[in-house]
């Protein structure tokens, strides 16, 4: 009955697997299928102990790493936090220029200033349209929109 203990721990490592999504609980939990087996077929506790260990320790250093470059290649990067807002639409609620003003974006107010390529030529009063093109702590440094009309008039 040792082998249920090996199932167990072995369903214990999935679920923390699941939480840290590294691929070493993972491995760990095949050694411990391979210890369960081990009691299962009859074998003595230093034998379980044994084809936990190998078993673990190949798959942490043959197949992990094989594991993590095939998912890294196949799951798409996705921009979170402020990398997420670069190159998002947001609208002017009060003149900005180099000095500073206000932008809605993503339906909050923001503190804005003008990106450097356009700053001291332009002032963006309320209600223009702009694209952010960094955050600067907790300012967003945006430039005038390019509209989809004029884009198509061309």
């Amino acid at each position: 009955m040792e082998w249920l203990f090996w199932i167990g721990g072995a369903l214990l490592l999935v679920v923390i697997e699941t939480v840290t999504a590294d691929l070493t609980f993972l491995m760990i939990a095949g050694g411990a299928l391979g210890g369960g087996l081990t009691s299962f077929l009859g074998g003595p506790l230093w034998a379980q102990v044994v084809v936990f260990a190998c078993v673990s320790t190949l798959l942490l250093f043959a197949v992990r790493p094989w594991a993590k470059r095939r998912l890294a290649a196949t799951t798409p990067q996705m921009k979170t936090n402020v990398d997420a807002l670069i190159g998002r639409s947001a609208t002017t609620i009060t003149a900005v220029d180099d000095g500073g003003g206000r932008v809605r974006l993503g339906g909050e107010e923001w503190s804005a200033r003008l990106a450097p390529a356009v700053q001291g030529t332009t002032r963006l009063e309320a209600g223009a349209s702009v694209t952010v093109t960094e955050i600067d702590g907790a300012v967003a440094v945006v430039a005038p929109a390019v509209a989809s009309a004029d884009a198509s008039a061309s």
